[in-house]
């Protein structure tokens, strides 16, 4: 029987509210074996589409502000079933213009490199008549709380969320009908956040508003007809003697409870503006909500006599603190990734403080910070007997689906895969962030661009990238370059273009369109591509004198290979410009796809054309003209076999040539951020599987598993960031003092880039892997080795879920396969054998022999 599985409005199954044309995306389900769409009707009002497409579907019809629509979907199969299904969206303010007025305290000011203290903002007002509805929308330059008679509106952390302030700022809309009695009162707290408040390492502030401001409507519709709203303005009152003493992003947050607000001094809210004209449009982007609990694995007594709770897992979120406490007392909680000696390790924090403060009221009482999170496996606790607090803590990151699973027979790859995922939780805070712990936090465009492949297998990204990417398109240079971080907020790096950090505006969306199939995403970002790899052949051509060198990106700048082991930032930046000359002609070829998906032949031919001449170049300029690289490292062949620049005797030279430099380093990896996601498919993919599988299964310092063995919970940034011996290795980016004279140096312990080997566990180990966008088609082929006896991965596409699970028993290899309604799926058997495969579950069976 066929039936409509789900109903995706923008990505969202359900309350999706926008200002912007909605995607109609559905998925079927049935119990026929090759059943596939054969047509579907779309009706919306008077608004009716007939497709055979189930993914790009646009809305078409009326839009009327604040309107709920109800989405009717007919699909009908080539068995001839029909099915049907209902689903809802909302539209917001379109160009409603906003009655409330943005407030402030006008004459709030504090000094350079701090936050401010939060402002409390309050009205007070009655409901009349009957309610039919009541909603608000809300705002702000910072980041707000929201409460209506005490209690908090919505579930979101960190709203608006981080835009590009000067270009979109988001409003969230809050359905309230339930909250309100006939008198009430609204509170609003808004913190610095990242508008005002410090960010970035270096402590700017000020950055997109020079204090917090606040936006609010409430509107009432009443069941006579008519309606009101309760906007801001200067009727609103405000201080800055509210609970919340102190929050931002670094240091944390302080709370006293004891604050009686009925005790401060209120002064009269004022009117401001936004320094620039902003656009302010309904929520696009995955919203920060609580997604896990959890509870302390262990308490115990540091030397210090600090107690110190370990959760078992480095995350992003906060504390959640259950309290017996006498009025004044005051609990101090401190925050870290690792122990040294029994104690919190904080120097690798640098100048953040990551600490929450709570003054306590008389009594039992809870606290959890709203305005400011950390990252954190250990947290030390000061100030209270800890048999009077319950502890624990509350998971924080945006809001996505979790749609890919990966499970193998060596639990040590079952950890690390567990690592990859949470380092990916705690980076995805609204942005894509290196790290969750230290002063940085920030949109670094190089981590995204080399695990948006992996991040795509693992969660539905749409949403989240979906806002990440329209950032990175306001604030491209007009010269094509891409910013280093997205939104820039503050950082004072040039914009401009550069390899791996600046293509992500190519590999981020490629990686999208190949997981959901949302061709609107590839339109959007398309005039970006172009003007990037337009900066790019530029730079390229800047003091060439040869025509080979032509199509060599040197300048103006590249991160190189960031992260080598064992080597200064000055040497992975001195392999810049092969890295930066492979990652061009990858990013044309990329590009060429998508102009032939969009209909641009021509821009196709001419990246096809550029890459030639590109992929000539690195053989002419950096090789012999046979394979072997006249400077030799293992990115410098790692980039030119994944990206397929070779052809030949000359793949079969770099191959080798990239084994012998591993077997010269002990059967080591010794590649950065820009090889390190491409290694293993370099290996795997030109004969050497058991190469790429003693790296993968590699125990000692440099690889994944040490960093398992090591008890890591989470992918780190420097693959030596905690030393065999237990101490922490601060290593500086001119290379490695000691500690006592580090002033924090550069390690994080939950930097998701080398996760991006989770890209091979699922499309090698595994098997699968999208040859079309959104998995329309997929193949299945697992690469066997490693002695691992059995492997399965899942993937929920937008057509269903896609899984393959292969096992070897009794001299017996067994897979088998599903395949969502609508999709094929190409399977090649380790014996080379393929078959066609349509929906349904399939098995297969052919005799094993054993490894050799």
């Amino acid at each position: 029987m066929l039936k409509i599985a789900s109903i995706k409005i923008d990505g969202l199954p359900q309350e999706c509210i926008t200002d912007r044309r909605p995607n109609i995306s559905f998925a079927l389900a049935s119990d026929q074996s090759g059943e596939a769409l054969q047509r579907a009707v779309i009706t919306v009002g008077d608004w009716k589409l007939e497709t055979t497409d189930q993914l790009n579907n646009l809305y078409g019809g009326e839009m009327k502000s604040f309107t709920t629509y109800q989405v009717h979907v007919a699909a009908f199969g080539t068995s001839g079933e029909r099915a049907e299904a209902t689903a809802f969206f909302q539209t917001g303010r379109l160009d409603t213009p906003w009655t409330g007025k943005w407030i402030t305290d006008r004459h709030y000011d504090f000094p350079e490199k701090v936050s401010p203290v939060p402002m409390t903002f309050r009205r007070s007002f009655t409901v009349s008549k009957k309610l039919q509805r009541a909603w608000v929308n809300v705002s702000a330059l910072g980041v707000y709380e929201l409460l209506l008679n005490g209690t908090k509106v919505g579930q979101d952390y960190f709203a608006p969320g981080l835009t590009s302030y000067e270009h979109q700022i988001q409003y969230q809309t809050y359905e309230v009908t339930d909250q309100l009695t006939d008198c009430n009162t609204f509170t609003a707290v808004v913190a610095g956040g990242w508008a005002a408040g410090s960010f970035n390492y270096k402590r700017k502030n000020k950055i997109s508003a020079d204090r917090q401001a606040f936006l609010c409507e409430l509107h009432l519709a009443y069941t006579d007809g008519s309606s009101e709203i309760v906007a801001t303005d200067p009727s609103w009152q405000v201080t800055e003697e509210g609970n919340y003493r102190m929050a931002e992003w670094y240091d944390g947050e302080t709370y006293d409870a004891t604050i009686d607000l009925n005790q401060v001094t209120w002064k009269q809210a004022s009117v401001t503006e936004p320094r620039k004209q902003p656009k302010l449009l309904a929520q696009y982007g995955a919203p920060v909500r609580v997604q896990e609990v959890r509870k302390p694995v262990s308490r115990s007594a540091a030397p210090s006599g600090e107690i110190v709770y370990d959760f078992g897992q480095n995350f992003a979120g906060v504390i959640l603190a259950k309290i017996r406490g006498e009025k004044g007392r005051q609990v101090i909680f401190r925050h870290a990734e690792v122990l040294v000696d029994g104690e919190l390790f904080v120097k690798s924090l640098r100048t953040a403080k990551a600490t929450a403060t709570y003054i306590c009221t008389a009594g039992e009482q809870t606290y959890s910070p709203r305005l400011t999170y950390m990252g954190f496996r250990y947290v030390g606790v000061r100030g209270i007997d800890p048999d009077k607090m319950e502890l624990s803590a509350l998971v924080l990151h945006s809001d996505m689906e979790e749609v890919g699973g990966f499970e193998c027979s060596n639990q040590m790859i079952n950890q690390l895969q567990s690592n990859i995922r949470w380092g990916a939780r705690s980076n995805f805070v609204d942005i894509p962030t290196d790290c969750p712990q230290r002063d940085e936090r920030q949109g670094w465009t190089g981590d995204i661009a080399v695990f948006a492949s992996t991040a795509c297998y693992n969660f539905d990204m749409s949403r989240f990238l979906d806002k990440w990417l329209m950032d990175m398109r306001s604030e491209q240079s007009a010269g094509g370059g891409i910013p280093m971080v997205v939104p820039r907020a503050g950082d004072t790096w040039p914009v401009m273009a550069t390899s791996c950090w600046g293509d992500s505006c190519i590999l981020v969306p490629w990686a999208e369109y190949l997981a959901r199939g949302e061709k609107q995403l590839l339109e959007r970002q398309y005039p970006t591509m172009k003007k990037f790899l337009k900066a790019a052949k530029w730079w390229s051509s800047f003091l060439s004198l040869t025509p080979n060198s032509r199509y060599v990106w040197r300048f103006p700048f590249h991160f190189g290979d960031w992260c080598a082991p064992d080597e200064t930032a000055r040497q992975w930046i001195g392999k810049g410009k092969w890295i930066g000359t492979a990652y061009f002609a990858n990013s044309c070829s990329i590009v060429a796809q998508i102009a032939d998906l969009l209909g641009y032949q021509e821009d196709a031919a001419s990246y096809r054309a550029l890459r030639q001449r590109i992929m000539k170049a690195y053989r002419h300029v950096f090789t012999d003209g046979n394979g072997t690289l006249k400077k030799e490292f293992q990115t410098g062949y790692v980039l030119p076999l994944h990206f397929e620049m070779t052809e030949g005797q000359e793949t079969k030279t770099m191959a080798e040539n990239l084994v012998k430099l591993i077997r010269d380093a002990g059967n080591h990896l010794a590649t950065g951020f820009t090889g390190t996601p491409y290694l293993l498919f370099a290996l795997s993919d030109n004969g050497y599987t058991d190469v790429a599988y003693e790296l993968l299964l590699q125990e000692k310092c440099p690889s994944w598993l040490y960093q398992v063995k090591a008890g890591g919970t989470t992918i780190w940034e420097r693959w030596d960031a905690l030393r065999p011996d237990g101490t922490v290795n601060i290593g500086e980016l001119t290379g490695k003092k000691n500690e006592e004279e580090s002033e924090g140096g550069m390690v994080s312990f939950n930097h998701y880039a080398n996760g991006a080997v989770g890209d091979w566990l699922y499309k090698r180990m595994a098997g699968i892997e999208a040859t079309s966008g959104g998995y329309k088609t997929f193949k299945v082929a697992p690469v066997i080795g490693g002695g691992i006896t059995y492997a399965k991965g899942s993937v929920k596409t937008p057509y269903g879920t896609a899984a393959a699970s292969w096992k070897i028993e009794h001299g017996i290899f067994t897979i088998q396969v599903d395949v969502p309604v609508s999709t094929e799926c190409t399977l090649i058997l380790p014996d080379q054998t393929k078959h066609l495969l349509t929906s349904g579950t399939h098995t297969f069976s052919h005799e094993w022999e054993k490894e050799t």
